[in-house]
C-alpha cells in the first residue's frame, strides 16, 4: 500500500499563513491537494501540527484527504506518526506550499522506486516546486531511530540521503520534458504567491490541466520569460 502524505502548517516565516492565501477562489492547500490528487497512491492524508488541525479539517475532508496531528517541528516524527496508523509500505511525501506538483513526474518517479526497492528516490534538475519524494515506510522509521541533528527531523528524508551506506537511493534525472530546474513554481514568498495567481489563472482558462508537468512549464514559460 502507498500513503500520499502531505506536510501542511499555518506559520511561515516568510508568507505568514500562505496555506490559506485564496488561488483560484479556494484557499492554496486546497489547491495542493487537489493537484495530488492526480498521483496514484491508496490514501492520502494531511499531516500537520495540533495548532493547525481545526483548519485544516474541513478543507482535508472536502479535497479527500485524511488529517493527522502530531508535532510541530519534528516532522520526521509526524510522518512515522502516520506510518504506525496505516501501515503504509512506501510513502509519498508532499509539501503544502507546491500547488503545481508534476502528477505525471510523481507516479513515473515512485513506480520507478517500488520496482527498485528503493530507500528513497527523487527527481534531479526539476522545478522547483514540482517534486515529492518515494520512500520506503520502514526507512523513515528507522530514520526516526537514528537520526538526531534538527535538520534530519525537520525536513524528514535528509537522513537517508545523507547515509547512502545505509539505505538505497534513486536520485535519477528526469525524462528531457521536465528537467528544467530555472523554473519556480513553490510558493514560499508575496512574489511567489503573485506568480501562483497568474500561473494558476492561465492554466485553468484553457483546456491545459494543472497538474501535468510539461504543460505547466510551457504555461510558465510564455508568462515570464
Amino acid at each position: 500500500m502507498t500513503a500520499l502524505i502531505l506536510q501542511a502548517r499555518l506559520d511561515s516565516s516568510r508568507l505568514p499563513q500562505k496555506t490559506m492565501l485564496p488561488l483560484g477562489g479556494k484557499p492554496l492547500i486546497f489547491r495542493v491537494m487537489e493537484a495530488l490528487k492526480n498521483i496514484h497512491a491508496d490514501i492520502f492524508v494531511l499531516a500537520c501540527p495540533e495548532d493547525s488541525y481545526k483548519t485544516f479539517e474541513p478543507l482535508a475532508k472536502e479535497g479527500g484527504f485524511e488529517i493527522a496531528a502530531g508535532s510541530k517541528h519534528d516532522v520526521l516524527a509526524r510522518y512515522c506518526d502516520v506510518i504506525r496508523v496505516y501501515k503504509p509500505e512506501r510513502i509519498i511525501r508532499a509539501t503544502g506550499d507546491n500547488p503545481f506538483v508534476f502528477a505525471d513526474a510523481a507516479n513515473l518517479l515512485h513506480e520507478e522506486a517500488s520496482v527498485l526497492h528503493a530507500d528513497y528516490a527523487g527527481y534531479a534538475c526539476i522545478p522547483h516546486g514540482a517534486g515529492i519524494e518515494s520512500v520506503k515506510a520502514e526507512a523513515l522509521l528507522k530514520a526516526e531511530k537514528e537520526a538526531s541533528l534538527p535538520a534530519e527531523r525537520e525536513h524528514v528524508c535528509p537522513y537517508l540521503y545523507h547515509h547512502p551506506e545505509t539505505f538505497s537511493l534513486h536520485r535519477p534525472l528526469p525524462p528531457l520534458k521536465w528537467q528544467h530546474p530555472e523554473v519556480r513554481i513553490t510558493v514560499d514568498t508575496m512574489e511567489d504567491y503573485t506568480k501562483a495567481q497568474r500561473l494558476y489563472d492561465a492554466l485553468n482558462t484553457g483546456v491545459i490541466h494543472p497538474a501535468f508537468g510539461e504543460m505547466i512549464i510551457k504555461c510558465h514559460k510564455e508568462l515570464f520569460s
